[in-house]
């Protein structure tokens, strides 16, 4: 009962933080939601692409760049990230995985060029977060707490991103990455042109991963090399713990609302281990523990249901010749 309440405590303590942080990492795992489970290809830019969008985020910002134009300026790096990931991978046959690894491995040493050093503390700087805090100011009299609204922001940009893609993927250009997907073989039977549609759904993927990049950044309150390290695991378990938790939806809007949903859950679930007293250099193996049960539970709920399926018929067909 004492560790309950202590769990209940952390929770309340500890929720909104991770909520916050979860609604801004989701739009990271929104991207590897795009290349991994829409397009299956299996990029792992993504480490690098994430840090890209906080490095430009940073030296912008310090340098005196309006922080609205650095986020603009991180998406396109992204953009730019997939496309040359695409490049690799289309024009020059290199395989999906390796493609992105190099992708990955030339980021480190343009992130540390763009930054100059590998951290970046954005101290007396002003992020988009400030700057709506003090119109908010100038118009109510009042300044919200730093930690509700980067909630508040961070949920607007997951519904408005949710919608983009919503819409984006029932377009032409949309349906053919979602065919891609499927079936890349009967798409090119069909005239369509694969590589076109990789090149895009990639640059889609990053360009979203480098937003959130830019975000984490400004309310990190500094831009680091390495912020990126691990981004790829994380995506992939907020969509794991998503898909597990709402598998009964199958419509795409909801999966897509599932990956915000999962990575929610992951903050949440990360903060509360921490607050226990599990040390940090830890929480890489308490991500993979994390996405090899999500994964393990429905193979192993589908062996019960085999397993004691065939028993009830088993007994069945015994009664009856009894009978």
């Amino acid at each position: 009962m004492h560790w309950l309440l202590r769990i209940l405590n952390i929770l309340i303590g500890v929720i909104p933080g991770a909520v916050s942080q979860g609604v801004l990492w989701s739009l990271m795992s929104l991207g590897v939601y795009i290349t991994f489970k829409v397009l299956d290809f299996a990029d792992m830019t993504v480490d690098g692409s994430f840090a890209l969008g906080g490095a430009i985020c940073a030296s912008m910002i310090l340098k005196g760049w309006n922080p609205f134009i650095a986020i603009l300026c991180a998406i396109i790096a992204g953009l730019l990230a997939g496309m040359i990931t695409g490049f690799l991978n289309t024009s020059l046959r290199i395989p999906a995985i390796l493609a992105g690894i190099l992708t990955q491995l030339s980021l480190y040493s343009i992130n540390l060029r763009i930054m100059g050093r590998a951290n970046l503390p954005l101290l007396n700087s002003k992020t988009m977060f400030d700057l709506i805090n003090g119109m908010i100011q100038s118009i109510t009299g009042t300044r919200i707490k730093a930690q509700y609204l980067v909630l508040v922001v961070g949920i607007l940009c997951a519904i408005l991103v949710i919608g983009i893609l919503y819409w984006f993927f029932g377009t032409e250009i949309g349906s053919a990455i979602r065919a891609t997907g499927n079936n890349e073989k009967m798409m090119r039977a069909l005239g369509q042109n694969t590589n076109h549609t990789k090149v895009v759904a990639l640059m889609l993927s990053n360009g979203l991963v480098a937003l959130s990049g830019a975000l984490v950044c400004m309310d990190n309150g500094y831009g680091d090399v390495g912020m990126g390290t691990g981004a790829i695991v994380i995506g992939l378990a907020s969509i794991v713990i998503g898909e597990v938790l709402l598998k009964y939806f199958k419509s795409f809007g909801m999966k897509l609302i599932a990956v915000v949903v999962g990575s929610i859950l992951y903050r949440i679930v990360v903060a509360v281990v921490l607050q226990l007293g599990m040390n940090a250099d830890d929480m890489k193996l308490l991500t993979a523990i994390l996405v090899a049960f999500a994964l393990a539970v429905p193979v192993i709920a589908e062996k019960f249901r085999e397993r004691f399926g065939k028993l009830d018929y088993e007994y069945l067909i015994e009664k009856e010749k009894d009978q």
